[in-house]
């Protein structure tokens, strides 16, 4: 059997995807349905699997980035020397940092729910890997049922057409109405934002549903305000068998100076004030109820958990903890 045969499979072994199981504090492991295949060797897996109650989780790797002067982003509204303390008594450099774009496919054993589509092929070196990921677990564009966008920014929508064609064909999509409002309102001469919202989204237009706060995906998949960021951020809360994970998206773009600090200045925010208070309510929900979240530009597999901590919050990344079959 080829590699390649070992890794295709059809719609219906795709919805049945099993594995290894991951687990974390409020994630247990369900029965193995059919094992995904693991890179080994010098490779790097691009996926991280685990489970929610029923639900399988793939946080998947569409890449990365290396970029310079961070406080041109994070924390502009701070001191240079402020920067600089703040970095250091983190353990990171105050002049360069490293930035990741991890979409996260949840299979709720009825539907494959895409969660933002990466960058796209050949938009930025060292990204648009999404579909080499989702064929590492045997998944291909055509058997995704539901794709959500987050919010509108390009390294979200990237992935959502190739070659002018739609990625996802079968797929219908979900975004919150404000948000998919305010991009269609500016128009193609808006800006970048704006010309690839019509060129990744408008396409798409009559197979988009729109979603309120409150509203569900898919049973167990509920649609949560995180606005801010841009107009209509929206993040999702996954529930099943009473456990539960946070799909919260860019609501903190960075695991130190959006965490720690969260009323920081981020460029990126459209609204900066409605943001860090967006920060504040998330992250204190997510420290009390002790409920882990993935960070869509948080170091890969951008899977962890807070605590307060001070006036802010401690990033704590999960680590063996999903590792532990249950007894």
């Amino acid at each position: 059997m080829t590699s390649r045969e070992m890794f295709s499979m059809n719609r219906r072994t795709a919805l049945a995807l099993g594995g290894a199981g991951l687990l974390a504090s409020g994630l247990t492991s369900a029965p193995a349905q059919a094992s995904v295949p693991v890179v080994t060797g010098n490779e790097f897996s691009p996926v991280t699997e685990f489970t929610v109650g029923t639900f399988k989780v793939y946080a998947l790797l569409d890449g990365g980035f290396l970029a310079q002067t961070p406080q041109k982003i994070f924390g502009v509204d701070q001191s240079a020397e402020d920067f600089e303390q703040a970095s250091r008594d983190h353990f990171i450099p105050a002049d360069k940092f490293r930035g990741f774009y991890t979409p996260t496919l949840v299979n709720t054993g009825e539907q494959l729910v895409l969660f933002d589509t990466g960058r796209g092929e050949g938009a930025q070196p060292g990204s648009g890997n999404l579909l080499k990921a989702l064929t590492a677990i045997g998944v291909e564009p055509q058997d995704i049922d539901v794709v959500v966008l987050t919010h509108m920014h390009g390294d979200h929508i990237g992935g959502l057409m190739r070659d002018d064609e739609p990625t996802f064909s079968n797929a219908r999509y979900v975004t919150n109405a404000v948000e998919f409002e305010h991009w269609d309102g500016l128009g193609p001469d808006g800006g970048r934002g704006a010309q690839a919202f019509a060129q990744k989204v408008l396409p798409l237009k009559d197979k988009v549903t729109f979603i309120e706060p409150g509203g569900e995906v898919a049973p167990g998949i509920t649609a949560m305000e995180a606005y801010g960021h841009t107009p209509g951020h929206t993040i999702f809360l996954l529930e099943s068998n009473g456990q539960k994970l946070m799909l919260a998206a860019d609501t903190a773009n960075h695991y130190v100076w959006s965490l720690a600090y969260p009323d920081w200045e981020v460029i990126f925010d459209m609204d900066k004030k409605e943001a860090a208070k967006t920060r504040r309510r998330v992250f204190t929900m997510l420290a009390e109820e002790r409920i882990p979240f993935i960070g869509y530009h948080m170091p890969f597999p951008a899977l962890g958990f807070v605590e307060k901590q001070g006036d802010g919050f401690r990033y704590v990344p999960a680590t063996y903890q999903l590792q532990f079959d249950e007894a």
